[in-house]
């Protein structure tokens, strides 16, 4: 991480050369490739020449794409693949590019033309490398990806979904100016309905410059100095802002200008913050009416990554009338991101501190740090994005309290417009099969308070306890459920006592909710899952095979009957709280 160049953010605003599509690549299993240099391209000059690789031959994959996905000999393939892309370029003087990588996932080496421009560890973070020196009108790029899992990684050995592998969003070259506007934050101030915050960083040789910026429908014409260490700031006033909500997802084009550089956005203004038990929007309490989601497609039993399957989820989480969309277990693709924000749908993100980690490793908590870090300089201007979450179902623990609570105070000091929270267990009281108690310590520094309960479906109870159900929460917060649920087997009908079928689940969903009308503290639900995911914990033959069966909707893109539960549901409960 150390070789990356800083995030460059609003890549689909900027002026980039795709190279998605069909890439080569070789299985490294034995790890060999490091030592064989494939790094370098080589290609037989001599035909008594010895080179035991040549990714000229190769195979193709697609990219974007995970590799498990699209070739039967990588189903269940975790180790390393050297991707390999020969392109043309030409370069413009006075230009600068950048190798851009939506994610990949696990850790990821990358080289163009035989030079090494750095490493990532993360799955599903963006990172980019300047490669204005090395860029010919000839190149070979050359990237390894490794999604082996270790212990101090995070997520760790054991998860609960598919360890995807490989390129698994989109690669592309960017081309700026000498010096460029690189990132930039706008949102309204802290408190305020009408002061707007404007933060700039510029890259280059000339920083000692001037921006223009231009809000065309808010009658905004300023000019923002920037220092000698790029950085521009900017306080502006407004009193005619319409703000952003799930009944007016109003988005404005936001133009900077430095010289010829010239950066456009669309961005929605809006507060979120808490009050007692409340969640506010703009000031009014507001009902989270949600659903949670995996990054994977129904049809190609793949990770998602384009903009067609952001349509469908979201047209999924639209029909069955949702404001509110939990993206887990870590951050999504940016265009689900955008669209959720174009939509006027309210976004959870999370990074994948999941179950176990090593609490007491320095190299883990850095990694959950940068993943936050990486995270919010994408998102921080979505407006539909109001939680970050810090984790998973953790167990309580001084070292885990301690890592979270670090987590927490670095999201406030970067972010400090939005809540935070983490999906958390629940536990009983000791005295009653039906009590549950909720006083995660983590609640203390949260803004709210979500748990994940499947009471009815794992252990011998069935359903009918949940009416039985009595909640004991210690904090004065918003209380959100942030999971329940139970499978069913698309397809699969039988009477509502057996388990697998779409009865049983709808009956689960019908008690679940019923229960949650008795919480007066509740102000929000995301029920595990929208979708059908693959995880290699379910081995249940016929009914699992590989497959979470939680889901609304099954793993061939139907409709179970629990869905139009939730959506009566959601139908009667109006926006507001």
């Amino acid at each position: 991480m150390a070789n990356e160049f800083p995030q460059i953010t609003n890549v689909y605003n900027r002026q980039t050369v795709s190279l998605n599509g069909k890439w080569k690549y070789l299985i490294d299993q034995a790890e060999i490739g490091d030592k064989r240099k494939f790094w370098k391209d080589e290609q037989v000059l001599d035909r008594s020449e010895l080179l035991e690789y040549n990714f000229e031959t190769a195979n193709q994959i697609n990219v974007p794409g995970d590799w498990n996905s699209q070739r039967d000999e990588l189903l269940y393939y975790e180790g390393k693949l050297w991707y390999q892309k020969s392109f043309t370029f030409k370069k413009q003087n006075g230009k600068r590019y950048f190798l851009y990588f939506g994610a990949a996932n696990y850790h990821s080496e990358v080289y163009l033309n035989g030079n090494k421009l750095g490493e990532h560890e993360g799955g599903f973070n963006p990172f980019n490398f300047e490669i204005t020196k090395e860029l010919n009108e000839q190149n070979s790029l050359v990237v390894s990806v490794d999604n082996t899992r270790e212990k101090e990684q995070i997520p760790t050995i054991v998860s609960d979904w598919k360890n995807f592998g490989g390129i698994t969003r989109d690669v592309l070259i960017i081309e700026e100016s000498s010096t460029f506007i690189r990132d930039f934050k706008i949102g309204l101030k802290n408190g305020s309905m009408n002061e707007i915050e404007l933060e700039v960083w510029v890259d280059g040789e000339d920083l000692n410059n001037k921006i223009e910026l231009e809000i065309p429908e808010l009658n905004i014409e300023e000019t923002i100095s920037v220092n000698k260490s790029g950085i521009g700031e900017k306080v502006l006033n407004s009193d005619v802002i319409s703000y952003w909500s799930p009944e007016n997802p109003k988005l404005y084009n936001v133009r900077l200008s430095l010289q010829e550089n010239i950066l456009i956005d669309q961005v929605g203004f809006r507060t979120i913050e808490v009050k007692g038990k409340d969640i506010l929007l703009n000031g009014e309490s507001v009902f989270l009416k949600g659903i949670s989601l995996h990054e994977e497609s129904p049809f190609t039993h793949g990770r998602s990554h384009s903009p067609e399957e952001a349509r469908m989820m979201i047209d999924w989480v639209q029909d069955l009338g949702c404001n509110y969309l939990r993206l887990s277990h870590y951050p999504h693709n940016e265009h689900i991101v955008r669209l959720a924000e174009k939509e006027g749908i309210m976004l959870w993100e999370e990074i994948p501190v999941y179950w176990d980690i090593q609490w007491d490793n320095p190299k883990t908590y850095k990694l959950a740090e940068q993943m936050l870090d990486d995270v919010i300089t994408r998102d921080k201007n979505r407006a539909a994005v109001i939680i970050w979450s810090m984790a998973n179902e953790t167990k309580i623990s001084e070292s885990r309290n301690i890592f979270l609570k670090k987590l927490i105070d670095f999201t406030r000091e970067k972010d400090d417009s939005r809540l935070i929270s983490a999906a958390l267990f629940v536990h009983g009281d000791g005295e009653s099969r039906f009590s549950r108690v909720v006083d995660d310590p983590f609640g203390k520094n949260a803004d709210v308070i979500s748990v994940n309960q499947y009471i009815g479906w794992y252990g011998s109870a069935l359903p009918d306890v949940i009416k039985n159900l009595e909640l004991d929460i210690k904090f004065n917060k918003p209380f959100i459920f942030s999971e329940f649920g139970a499978g069913a087997l698309g397809g699969y009908h039988a009477d509502s006592l057996t388990r697998w079928s779409e009865e049983y689940q709808e009956w689960y969903y019908e008690e679940t909710l019923e229960m949650c009308g008795r919480i007066d503290q509740l102000r929000g639900l995301s029920p595990w899952i929208l979708v059908d995911f693959q995880s290699p914990r379910r081995r249940l033959p016929e009914y699992q095979d590989g497959f979470n069966r939680k889901g609304l909707i099954s793993s061939e893109g139907k409709k179970k009957k629990a869905f139009f539960v939730l959506k009566k549901y959601y139908e009667k409960k109006g926006l507001k709280q």
